[in-house]
């Protein structure tokens, strides 16, 4: 198998994953009907990610990575850059409809494994995420007083509610919440974002 092959194969189980995962209970879902999906043999779960577990948490890990490859770049270092956070946010998760009520399964109802896992995941987040607000205030682009972990709160309830009701926020509005919604709400949240971190002394 070429390296080629050897990243396809990968993929397809993860997206095989992704599939099944988002859709059924964790316990429900077989490797079989992953590799069925997949049209790989069902031992190449066990050779890319040693177990079922493991290839769940490898979609949850390769979901998120979007998100936190831009806490590991240079976007943020500016309060201009929360616009196209949030868009990322939401194309990420337009993509993945079903993955903020599976994330919201996991950690408050304790449904299914990846507890443990996305803990890790959004503790390396938020750590990121105070080196970034950190860094914003001593350029004097934000106020010293603000708290880094309620950016993070108030950054997840203006992403994930949204991603959460969306068929409901739809059926109230008559209309779809398509990509130039969501880029007028990710500039608007934005907005929101960067007039609320401004110094004091600025508003």
């Amino acid at each position: 198998m070429n390296e080629h092959d050897d990243r396809t194969v990968r993929q397809r189980l993860i997206d095989a994953a992704s599939q099944h995962f988002l859709n059924d209970d964790y316990h429900r879902v077989t490797t079989r009907q992953i590799a069925a999906v997949a049209d790989v043999n069902v031992s190449m779960i066990r050779y890319y990610f040693g177990s079922k577990e493991g290839l769940y948490e490898e979609m949850i890990r390769s979901t998120l990575q979007p998100l936190i490859d831009v806490l590991e770049s240079s976007l943020l270092s500016s309060t201009d850059d929360f616009t196209d956070y949030f868009h990322i946010y939401y194309r990420t998760m337009r993509d993945n409809p079903r993955f903020p009520a599976l994330v919201l399964k996991i950690l408050a109802l304790n449904q299914g494994p990846g507890k443990r896992f996305i803990h890790q995941l959004l503790e390396r987040g938020r750590q990121r995420g105070q080196e970034k607000i950190e860094l914003l205030k001593k350029q004097g682009l934000i106020g010293a007083e603000i708290d880094p972990d309620a950016v993070r709160i108030a950054f997840v309830s203006l992403a994930m509610m949204p991603m959460l009701l969306k068929p409901v926020l739809e059926e109230q509005m008559e209309k779809q919440m398509d990509e130039t919604f969501f880029r007028k709400l990710a500039s608007l949240n934005g907005q929101l974002f960067r007039n609320g971190l401004l110094p004091p002394k600025d508003i």
